[in-house]
């Protein structure tokens, strides 16, 4: 499988894991779904995908070396297909978790889908933008919920 091939199926499966998030009834086995078939099979390509860079048994595809104590040592990270590949597959895995966390979060404070909506949306998009905003909007409600117990 080429970096294109699994960028493109990292994607799409992410996707079906918002869409299920977004659209379908929340129940236990649909959020377990979400949590393992979705988050954690990106954490796993994640996984496997970054041990291999580590090992040498995984070619990224360009010039090999970059590191984390720098921006040019990030920069040379992502400069290959496998390493942009690796980073999105990051992001997605991240951004998934998170938009599962603020719809949990949402439900048990009693926000409607209409209200979380934009927040998923955004965490989609921008994660950190979208968790930023929720965390905004839920602090007046999660502060009257403390109060009445």
């Amino acid at each position: 499988m080429n970096w294109e091939s699994l960028y493109l199926l990292a994607n799409g499966w992410a996707l079906i894991g918002w869409l299920a998030l977004a659209f379908a009834p929340r129940s236990p086995r649909i959020l377990s779904a979400i949590l393992y078939a979705g988050v954690a099979l990106l954490c796993l390509v994640y996984a496997v995908t970054i041990i291999g860079f580590l090992t040498g048994g995984i070619d990224p595809g360009g010039a090999a070396g970059g590191d984390f104590t720098s921006l040019a040592g990030v920069m040379k990270l992502f400069d290959t297909p496998g390493g942009a590949t690796l980073g999105w597959t990051h992001y997605l895995a991240f951004d998934l978790f998170v938009g599962m966390w603020i719809a949990r979060d949402a439900d048990q404070k009693g926000f409607g889908r209409i209200v979380q909506l934009p927040f998923l949306f955004l965490t989609l998009m921008a994660g950190p933008v979208g968790l930023l905003g929720w965390l905004v909007v839920r602090e007046r409600r999660a502060r009257a919920l403390a109060k009445a117990r």
